[in-house]
C-alpha cells in the first residue's frame, strides 16, 4: 500500500505508518493497535510531561491528586457546568453493582484548532495545554467504569498513559484516513477509544471494525469489547463508534449503522455463555444523526431490543434531549442531538442519567469554550443488570 506523506512530526508519521499497514487487507476486522498487543507503538510517542514527568511511571495513580492538579491548572476558568444526576424509577439497583458509562466526543485537537473553525471560540480556549486538563477533569469528576470516546488524537501521549495509571485498560482504533492528518502540526490520526476499569471488569474479547457500506470499507470505525463484571460475574458487550458526519450522508450513516449491528450480532453469538442468556449491549457513539434519521430508527427497532438511555431525562421517557452538541461555525449555529448511549432494555436498567447544562450555562458563544473543551457534551449514565423483569422502564425521571 502506498503511504501518503503529510506535514506532521516524525514520531507521529512513524506511528501513523505503523497503524495503517493492516488496512491493505480487505477484511473489515482490524488488528488492535493497543499497548496490550503491540507494546512498541507507545514508544513512538513522547508522554505528556505535565501528567507524566520523565522518569515517573505510571502517570499519577491517585485520582484525587490528579483532579487537584487539573483544578490548579484551570484556576482562571469560568465555573464548571452544574450538572446533576437524575435518578430513574425506584432506585432499587444495588449501589455496589452499578455500572457508570461515559460517552463523549472530546473534539480532536487538530480539528478544533484547524478544520472545524469554531468562530466564536477564542483560540486560547482551543489550545491542548488547556483542553487536556478540562478533558481529564470531566472524566475524574464522574469516575465512570467505562469510557467511550470519539475524535481521540492524543491517545498514546496523554489519555492512555494517564488513565492506565488510574487503573483503566483501553483500546484505540484510528480512522483509516483521518482528516487530522491534513492539518499542519497534527498529533496523528483521530479515532475511537474505549477504556474500562480493570478492577471492575475482566476482558473477554475485543475487535476493531472498519465499517462498510454495501461491502465497501468506509473511513468510519468501531470498537466492540466484551467484558465480565467482577462483582456479578455477568457479561456485557460494549461498542463505541463515530458515524459519517455532514448533511447529505444520511444513507451512508444508515448503512454503517446496519453494518455495526451485524457485527454485534456475530460477536454476541460467538460468546461461550449460556445460549439461553442474552448478553447485554451498550452502544455508545456520536452517530452524527438526529432522532428522525433512518440510522436512529434502525437501532430503535433492531432485534436487540435497544433503547436510548437519555430519553429517560424527558417527562414521558420517550423524547431525546434538545441537544448534545451546540456550536457556531461560519455556516451558522448548530444545536442538535447527535450522541447516544443505547442499551438492551430487557437485560439492563437505567438507574441515573447526568442532566444537560442549560443554555445560560453554555453561554452565547456556545461550545467549545473556556468552560468546556468540546463541542459535544459528555453523556453519563448509571446502569445495572436486571435480575428480573422491571416494570418501570418508562417511568418519569425524578431528581434526588
Amino acid at each position: 500500500m502506498e503511504t501518503l506523506v503529510y506535514p506532521m512530526g516524525g514520531g507521529a508519521t512513524k506511528l501513523y505508518n505503523a497503524l495503517t499497514q493492516p488496512l491493505s487487507s480487505t477484511s473489515s476486522l482490524l488488528p488492535f493497535p493497543s499497548s496490550h498487543l503491540n507494546p512498541q507503538l507507545p514508544a513512538f510517542t513522547k508522554l505528556d510531561p505535565d501528567f507524566c514527568p520523565e522518569g515517573s511511571s505510571p502517570c499519577p495513580p491517585d485520582p484525587e491528586e490528579l483532579l487537584r492538579q487539573c483544578e490548579e491548572a484551570l484556576t482562571d476558568r469560568p465555573p464548571r457546568f452544574d450538572r446533576k444526576f437524575v435518578h430513574i424509577g425506584d432506585g432499587d439497583g444495588a449501589p455496589s453493582s452499578v455500572i457508570r458509562v461515559m460517552q463523549w466526543n472530546i473534539l480532536a485537537q487538530a480539528l478544533g484548532e484547524g478544520l472545524d473553525n469554531f468562530v466564536m471560540c477564542p483560540l486560547e480556549a482551543l489550545s491542548w495545554s488547556r483542553r487536556k486538563y478540562l478533558i481529564m477533569e470531566e472524566v475524574l469528576t464522574y469516575r465512570p467504569h467505562i469510557v467511550c470516546m470519539q475524535e481521540v488524537d492524543h491517545y498514546y501521549d496523554t489519555l492512555q498513559p494517564v488513565l492506565a495509571g488510574l487503573g483503566y485498560s483501553s483500546h484505540f482504533c484510528p480512522k483509516p484516513w483521518s482528516p487530522c492528518l491534513g492539518v499542519e502540526g497534527n498529533n496523528g490520526p483521530d479515532g475511537c477509544a474505549l477504556f474500562y476499569d480493570e478492577s471492575r471488569f475482566e476482558l473477554l474479547d475485543s475487535v476493531s471494525i472498519r465499517l462498510s457500506a454495501m461491502r465497501i470499507p468506509t473511513n468510519q470505525v468501531a470498537i466492540v469489547t466484551t467484558l465480565r463484571c467482577r462483582i456479578t460475574g455477568k457479561c456485557v458487550c460494549v461498542a463505541v463508534t463515530h458515524l459519517k458526519a455532514r448533511s447529505g450522508w444520511e444513507w451512508l450513516r444508515s448503512t454503517q449503522g446496519s453494518d455495526l449491528l451485524w457485527h454485534l450480532q456475530n460477536v454476541v453469538q460467538k460468546q461461550p455463555s449460556d445460549p439461553a442468556a442474552d448478553i447485554p449491549l451498550l452502544i455508545c457513539g456520536d452517530f452524527n444523526a438526529v432522532p428522525n434519521e433512518e440510522v436512529y430508527r434502525r437501532f430503535a427497532t433492531s432485534p436487540f431490543g435497544l433503547d436510548s438511555a437519555y430519553k429517560k431525562l424527558s417527562r414521558d421517557g420517550l423524547t431525546e434531549p434538545e441537544y448534545t452538541t451546540w456550536k457556531i461555525r461560519p455556516t451558522g449555529e448548530c444545536c442538535s442531538t447527535l450522541d447516544y448511549i443505547w442499551y438492551t432494555k430487557d437485560t439492563l436498567r437505567v438507574d441515573a442519567v447526568l442532566d444537560m447544562p442549560t443554555e445560560e450555562e453554555i453561554g452565547p458563544n456556545r461550545l467549545p469554550s473556556f468552560s468546556y473543551p468540546s463541542d459535544h457534551l459528555s453523556l453519563v449514565c448509571d446502569f445495572s443488570f436486571k435480575e428480573e423483569e422491571w416494570e418501570g422502564n418508562n417511568k418519569p425521571a425524578h431528581r434526588k
